[in-house]
């Protein structure tokens, strides 16, 4: 009986996991689609997201028929509250990404920044690398480098600071950017809540390890 529970507890890891990815990508693929002006690939983008809701929604099933079946002990029940908590996260990670395809395939400016493009294709770079670090912090259990990869959300909104000081300007500076600047303060935000939720996924890799539920990089002082 306990072979049998280990392993469902082993396929609900698996498929956290896979969810994980499948989310990275189409943030990768959503500001990939904004940058490059492609409304295809931001239609991609917004018809996958089917699959990570059906994913969320899978592994919430999941995780309550094993608490409701099986009756885990303390830690096991740690471990299905942080993938059902988690998944959260990503799914809402996942809406974001979707949320800045809308933002390709409704935009009208057409006076584009290239400087302000680059900062937001970094921006969304170190973003991706979070969350592949914290995909990779989860598998392991690793609750030192969840909070690490936590403090790593300051230089995310140093971008969004960034992108925010230098859209202003350049609306000042000539008001024909206006509407694509917007864009890019909205595309900014997105990634800036991303990087968030990134942070509340090593809250629950501390939690999973240690049982408590601390706050890590408080965010009072952001900009946006």
């Amino acid at each position: 009986m306990r072979q049998i529970f280990e392993d469902e507890l082993n396929e609900l890891h698996v498929r956290f996991s896979e969810m994980g990815m499948m989310v990275n990508e189409a943030i990768y693929k959503s500001v990939r689609s904004f940058i490059d002006h492609d409304k295809n690939l931001a239609r991609e983008v917004i018809d996958n997201d089917r699959q990570v809701n059906k994913r969320e929604v899978d592994l919430e099933k999941r995780s309550f028929e094993m608490i409701a079946l099986q009756q885990p002990v303390t830690s096991d029940l740690r471990m299905i509250v942080t993938v059902m908590k988690a998944s959260s996260d990503l799914e809402r990670m996942g809406d974001h990404a979707v949320s800045i395809a809308k933002s390709t395939i409704r935009v009208k400016g057409n006076r584009r920044v290239p400087a302000i493009e680059k900062d937001i294709a970094e921006m969304s770079d170190s973003v991706k690398k979070m969350v592949e670090e914290v995909l990779d912090a989860y598998v392991k259990e690793d609750e030192k480098r969840a909070i690490k990869i936590a403090n790593e959300d300051s230089g995310i909104n140093e971008y969004s600071d960034r992108i925010y000081k230098a859209c202003i300007a350049e609306m000042q500076h000539d008001p024909s950017t206006v509407v694509g600047s917007m864009d890019y303060l909205f595309v900014a935000s997105y990634l800036e809540r991303i990087g968030d939720y990134v942070t509340n996924i090593c809250e629950w890799i501390v939690y999973l390890k240690t049982g408590d539920i601390i706050e890590l990089n408080s965010n009072v002082d952001e900009t946006m």
